[in-house]
């Protein structure tokens, strides 16, 4: 894996910190590690990391905790995106949130905070003082906000079978339809037997509970994007009723969607 000048910047070992964010439409990075932690923040559209074969999903609003070291690639399609990278170099007293890889809801101040970082960009010294405690700052405080993870499990793994790939993309296509496993079984030339096994050995889940999360995940995008009620997110992906929507939600997240674009849009 070779480095790239931005992770050579971001590994100096000078630099106490790295801040580094970006206003996209589409974004993606090859898989890629560096030996600062990584806080990962989204303002609008939802973000896809892909880390030791699971897929994750970061929604807007809320922000992931990439420890160091960790090989990992990310991936947005979503449209008016702005990502917020703060990396940070590791330290022996480390606190046990620091260890792991999770996605956290950002609750008003920790957002005010990251916006505030953005007048700063690049590498952060002990010399630049109002930069280095003020990003110190924000790193002490994250153990203490700890009830603020979200309520669900964002992710699944992610399929390495070139059948089960084509099958999710056609899936995502179509994400206003929902197929039933002998529908695409059909489709692509393949016993539903046989595709209800490949499911199971290779995802560790079925048919029903990848093309549930596919759904669910596309719903947190549209409610981002506040464009459309919560009938019409509903329509748009595959739930004719609207009840029906709110409680395969309310299952997987641990929240009403009402209740998610509240905390997104108030």
């Amino acid at each position: 894996m070779e480095k790239s000048l931005f992770l050579t910047q971001v590994d100096d070992p000078s630099a106490d910190f790295y801040i580094h964010y970006t206003e996209v439409t589409k974004f993606e990075t090859q898989l890629h590690q560096h030996n600062k932690s990584q806080l990962l923040y989204a303002e609008g559209g939802i973000v896809h990391v892909f880390i030791n074969d699971r897929h994750w999903y970061l929604p807007a609003r809320c922000y992931m905790w990439i420890p160091a070291n960790q090989i990992h690639s990310i991936l947005s399609y979503s449209k008016n995106i702005t990502l917020y990278s703060f990396y940070f170099r590791e330290e022996d007293d480390y606190h046990s949130f620091y260890t792991k890889t999770a996605i956290y809801f950002a609750d008003d101040m920790l957002r005010e905070m990251f916006m505030f970082a953005k007048k700063w960009n690049g590498q952060i010294t002990s010399k630049q003082r109002t930069a280095f405690n003020f990003l110190k700052a924000i790193k002490s405080i994250l153990p203490d906000l700890d009830t603020n993870k979200l309520p669900f499990s964002v992710q699944h793994p992610f399929p390495k079978d070139e059948k089960l790939i084509e099958i999710g993309t056609y899936l995502i296509k179509h994400i206003d339809r929902n197929f039933t496993i002998e529908e695409i079984a059909e489709t692509f030339g393949i016993s539903a037997r046989s595709l209800s096994r490949r499911f199971k050995e290779q995802m560790g889940m079925n048919y029903v509970r990848f093309s549930r999360s596919l759904r669910i995940t596309k719903a947190l995008e549209l409610i981002a994007e506040n464009k459309y009620n919560m009938l019409q997110v509903a329509l748009n992906v595959g739930y004719s009723s609207l009840s029906s929507f709110s409680n395969i939600f309310l299952k997987i997240t641990g929240v009403r969607p009402t209740d998610y674009a509240k905390m997104l849009h108030r």
